[in-house]
């Protein structure tokens, strides 16, 4: 049985914004005109289109300099990669060129950040505060345990072996596609099974609860029930990351969209930076909609272009754009 618990508020930052001529960095002399608009572009929703070679980290790393440089408090950014070690590279790099504040940010993957977040409010999803967290080979086993329990798989025709179950409970909520519709779209071969795989997952989410377990998909999804059943939680987040930028964007899946939204409903001061010509994260249930989307689910939201290449010769960009005019991609 979960404790008690009692919801703690997040502090507030009061910014204090500086003059932009009186910043340490001359941003307009190291930067190329697109990355000095994207970085120098602070509030409201903004599109950051940027394939390789482009310098893409090179923007990140000079927009949480020049944030810190006009008076965001450290704590007040937010920035969100698949890789705790590409978070870190990035404040170390923006540390080396301002100071030492850009390793005061938070920084890190969304599942590192959501654990972080459920830890102090567990408690207001029925969870204890020391919930134990499990990978994808844990996860499996206890699927299979739960098959075997409910003699599964003893059935004469075939049922679904843990991974395949484990993938489908996985998309569906990365998805957030309902079990019936992913059977129906994936897996045709199970639909006669669907109750029986309904069964399991019932019985895979009450084991969990009962032993304050969660994997990592539950990491998002009990965040973002979080905080759309906790009006407060949600406030409170909003008020405090009050600057989120997400790397990588085009490999983000709908679950991690639907974070983003939920946590800068107040103030809308969002940075996204993907490539709309890479997606390649999809059996994670990614999806290239995010970006195509992105300036519906943010009106007035500005894009803007990283078109300058510092990788490649003339004559390989030529052919990728020409490869590229004449794939047809379903972004659907």
């Amino acid at each position: 049985m979960a404790k008690k618990f009692t919801l703690q508020p997040l502090p507030t930052d009061h910014l204090h914004l500086i003059q932009p001529q009186h910043l340490k960095i001359n941003y307009r002399q190291e930067l190329n005109p697109a990355q000095y608009e994207a970085v120098t572009s602070v509030n409201g929703p903004h599109l950051i289109i940027a394939g390789a070679g482009t310098g893409k980290t090179r923007t990140i790393v000079y927009r949480v300099s020049y944030l810190i440089e006009l008076g965001v408090k450290p704590s007040a950014i937010l920035l969100l990669t698949f890789t705790r070690k590409a978070a870190f590279e990035m404040m170390r790099r923006a540390a080396v060129l301002l100071d030492g504040r850009c390793e005061q940010i938070a920084g890190g993957t969304f599942h590192s950040f959501a654990n972080n977040i459920l830890r102090k409010y567990a408690g207001l999803i029925g969870y204890d505060a020391n919930f134990t967290i499990l990978d994808q080979t844990d996860a499996e086993d206890v699927i299979n345990l739960i098959r075997t329990r409910l003699k599964f798989d003893t059935k004469e025709k075939r049922f679904p072996r843990k991974e395949a179950l484990y993938d489908l409970y996985s998309r569906s909520i990365n998805t957030l596609t309902t079990l019936k519709d992913l059977l129906a779209l994936d897996y045709p071969n199970y639909l006669e099974q669907e109750a029986d795989i309904h069964a399991v997952h019932a019985a895979y989410v009450q084991y969990k609860r009962q032993h304050n377990l969660m994997d990592y998909d539950d990491l998002l999804l009990n965040l973002t029930v979080l905080l759309k059943q906790h009006e407060a939680v949600r406030a409170a987040l909003s008020d405090k990351y009050k600057y989120i930028m997400v790397d990588e964007y085009q490999d983000t899946n709908r679950m991690q969209a639907e974070l983003v939204k939920l946590l800068t409903f107040k103030h809308q001061n969002v940075m996204v930076v993907g490539d709309d010509a890479q997606c390649i994260y999809s059996f994670r249930g990614s999806t290239i909609r995010n970006i195509l989307e992105f300036p519906q689910e943010y009106p007035g939201c500005r894009v803007i272009k990283l078109e300058e290449n510092y990788r490649s010769t003339q004559p390989i960009l030529n052919l990728a754009n020409e490869i590229l005019k004449r794939t047809s991609f379903n972004a659907k």
